[in-house]
């Protein structure tokens, strides 16, 4: 088992010939020792297939290998440190593609945690065993995804200070996953648009162009992107901020999510699920300006289970006492995350839309105006049913697109997300992380040194 899912390539600490430096930076280049073995090996016909066999996989080590020093996150409340890595194939500024540090395709595991009470059978289950055996093709997907998202993260968190225009930094953040996703079209890429929340704003702010927001050292900003391959999404979030005085908030959503974490497993109960996250964030309060507030979970927002292509799957997790009878089953992926406010515990919709999303399942809808027929065209193409924002269809020539999309909102083909906004004033924070639901365990896919 794997504890920690070991961020910006910890697991990609692979064997080599040759010895590891001691300092950070490429240690043995073997590009072409290995590809003369692999000549070798396909010239002697005499040599039996294992031999070949054994060669070939030596081919796959031409990778420079790097020591990674440990990053320092003390500018940031309540994120952990990313450990020193030896021997991973990762360059220290994050250029390696993820698929080609780990060619074998053993992505690292997340976090495993076992099941408990009826269920704790599983653990040694043969049988339930095979059946994960059966479904690793669709765990490489998601593990590869998730140690994206590490490693993205790791490389935000390198740079992410006060004085950043809010643009620059998802941009930034959105080149460097498409860098080492080897994004594909529909294939990977983008799970979906970069949400930088700020204070209030609890959910699905991303800055449109033109918006000049700057990150200011009393901020409290809510990091939440999505890295897919496949289609399988890993949706994971934690919270930005720089001054000590939001830390009791900070760690009521950490409490939150990682009591909800713990709670989850096959046939666990939503009702109880929220009920524990509602008890853990409101353990806390929080002194700002010399007045007491009791912090509360953000009641109308939940975590939700996601299938392929589809954020929002069709679960919602909720994380307040509730009388849902829904339970959690074998094989799904859900997004535990948790809001804790100061404010009223309570979003409502305001400020510009920038995330918008084509409904899973809408109808052919025959559409009148040519602009909004080449817009749908466009998204489906590059976006699909997955999430979108504006700054993107301006990125791929839709510059003129306002009205357009309008059209397609009000023909039921896309549905527009605004921010979602406690009261002005307040503070909200946030984490996330996207568990699987094994067979055998359950696994934190998204968990890193960091959070």
């Amino acid at each position: 088992k794997t504890g920690g899912g070991g961020g910006g390539g910890a697991e990609a600490a692979l064997e080599e010939d040759g010895e590891l430096p001691d300092a950070a930076g490429p240690a043995t280049e073997k590009g072409t020792e290995a590809g003369a073995d692999e000549d070798e090996g396909e010239e002697d016909g005499t040599q039996g297939a294992a031999k070949k066999k054994k060669k070939k996989k030596k081919a796959g080590g031409t990778a420079t290998i790097f020591n990674l020093p440990l990053q320092d996150n003390s500018v940031f409340r309540k994120v952990g440190d990313w450990k020193a890595v030896e021997g991973s194939r990762q360059s220290p500024d994050a250029t390696v593609p993820v698929a080609e540090q780990f060619p074998e395709a053993d992505f690292p595991c997340g976090e495993e945690q076992e099941y408990v009470n009826n269920n704790a059978f599983r653990t040694t289950s043969a049988e339930k065993r095979e059946l994960e055996r059966l479904h690793s093709y669709d765990y490489e997907k998601i593990r590869r995804a998730a140690e994206c998202h590490r490693q993205v993260r790791k490389y935000v968190q390198s740079y992410c200070r006060p004085g950043l225009k809010m643009t620059d930094f998802c941009q930034r953040l959105e080149k460097k996953t498409h860098e080492l996703i080897a994004a594909n079209g529909l294939e990977c890429g983008w799970g979906f648009p970069t949400g930088c929340s700020l204070n209030w704003v609890a959910a699905h702010y991303t800055p449109n162009y033109g918006d000049n927001t700057i990150l200011q050292e009393d901020d409290v900003c809510k990091l939440d992107f999505g890295v897919q391959v496949g289609g399988r999404i890993v949706d994971s979030a934690f919270t930005i901020a720089f001054n000590p005085k939001y830390d009791p908030l900070i760690q009521a959503s950490q409490d939150g999510t990682n009591t909800g974490i713990k709670a989850a497993g096959i046939d666990a109960r939503f009702s109880e699920i929220g009920e524990a996250i509602q008890e853990a964030i409101e353990s806390y309060t929080i002194e700002l300006n010399g007045k007491t507030y009791d912090v509360k979970p953000v009641r109308n927002l939940n975590g939700h289970s996601i299938g392929p292509y589809q954020i929002h799957g069709g679960k919602s997790v909720p994380i307040t006492k509730n009388n849902e009878s829904t339970t959690m089953e074998e094989g799904e992926f859900y997004a535990i995350e948790t809001f804790a406010s100061n404010g009223k515990g309570y979003v409502v919709e305001d400020l510009d839309c920038s995330h918008y999303m084509k409904i899973f399942d809408a109808p052919h809808v025959p559409l009148r105006v040519k602009s909004s027929k080449a817009l749908l065209h466009a998204i489906e193409q590059n976006f699909g049913t997955l999430a979108f924002c504006r700054r993107w269809l301006d990125d791929i020539g839709q510059t003129r697109h306002l009205m357009a999309l309008k059209n397609l909102v009000d023909n039921d083909l896309v549905q527009p997300y605004p921010p979602l906004c406690d009261a002005r004033g307040s503070y909200v924070t946030q984490m996330e992380h996207t568990i699987l639901m094994r067979p055998t365990c359950k696994e934190v896919v998204s968990r890193g040194d960091d959070y």
